[in-house]
């Protein structure tokens, strides 16, 4: 028999050889203790071979008593299923317990995300008087025409900003290329030079490419207060106004535009299921689906043959 505490350090071991982030590592390791105790406690279970599938659903509806959100109970299978499926490739087990519990089901929530007027008022908020003020510009500039995750932004390391890509290292340590629009450039070569100056007599202790007033990389914090501030200036009300809002803003605005397929923007995005890039597509309004309609009616292209 073995015990479900030895295999989750093991687990935990094998996700930090993977290089997992230090969040998803805390994340894990924070709702596998979880389950263990409740294991323990409610139903004397301490080795995995006696975990069944009436336990793990005793388990989630003792969660979903609780008042917890469908999202959150999902996303907590998710990270328990992903051990057990684990478990299976090491030999530890046979099969997987969690391929017979539910999942409850949650309700889509359709993000209303930015007009492209929202978007140009939000750069242009910001002026190029101080660093401070040309380096927010450009971080609104760079989620709205690259669609980078608000970890992509703070993790982009100086070097791999180039005179027409971006180096992107994404989730899982994965690499991609993202492109530079004219209009991107003209700015960040304002913010670079501004950059410069400003810490032409300071200590830089990172290679960042955004830095904190300090010379530090950009905090998680710091980029939330710099999105935050931009929306506030604008005035933008009702919507949230976050990295990932404007990831949405992007994809939404490149597959509106007609010159991308939703594989192509599923790569610039870094995502590695189509599925997930797809979701945007349910997020577009009525207005832009008729004019993709009307430009894409088979009928109309007949004419122009």
């Amino acid at each position: 028999m073995l015990l479900l505490s030895d295999l989750i350090e093991e687990y935990i071991y094998h996700g930090q050889a993977e290089n997992l982030t230090k969040k998803t590592i805390i994340n894990k390791r924070q709702e596998l203790k979880q389950l263990k105790k409740y294991l323990e406690e409610k139903r004397s279970i301490t080795e995995i071979e006696l975990i069944t599938v009436h336990d793990l659903r005793a388990y989630y509806r003792q969660k979903q008593t609780k008042g917890l959100q469908p999202q959150s109970i999902v996303s907590m299978m998710k990270s328990v299923n992903a051990f057990f499926n684990w478990c299976v490739h090491e030999d530890y087990l046979t099969e997987n317990p969690m391929k017979k519990v539910e999942r409850p089901k949650v309700p889509k929530k359709v993000l209303e995300g930015f007009t492209a007027e929202e978007v140009v008022k939000m750069i242009g908020v910001f002026s190029y008087k101080n660093y401070l003020e040309t380096r927010n510009k450009a971080i609104i500039a760079m989620l709205a025409d690259c669609g980078l995750r608000s970890i992509e932004i703070r993790g982009l390391l100086s070097g791999n900003v180039r005179d027409t890509t971006i180096l992107v290292n994404g989730k899982g340590n994965k690499e991609r290329n993202v492109f530079i629009s004219p209009t991107l450039k003209k700015i960040l070569i304002r913010y670079e030079r501004m950059k410069q100056q400003y810490f032409e007599d300071k200590i830089v202790k990172s290679d960042a490419y955004f830095l904190s007033y300090q010379g530090d990389a950009l905090s998680h914090p710091g980029l939330y207060n710099a999105v935050k501030l931009a929306g506030e200036r604008a005035g933008i009300e009702g919507k949230r106004v976050s990295p990932h809002t404007f990831r949405h803003f992007y994809s939404v605005q490149t597959l509106n535009s007609g010159n991308i397929d939703v594989y192509s923007l599923s790569r610039l995005l870094g995502h590695s299921e189509i599925s997930t890039t797809q979701r945007y597509l349910s997020s577009m309004t009525d207005s832009q689906l008729k004019d993709k309609a009307i430009l894409s009616s088979p009928l109309t292209n007949l004419h122009k043959k």
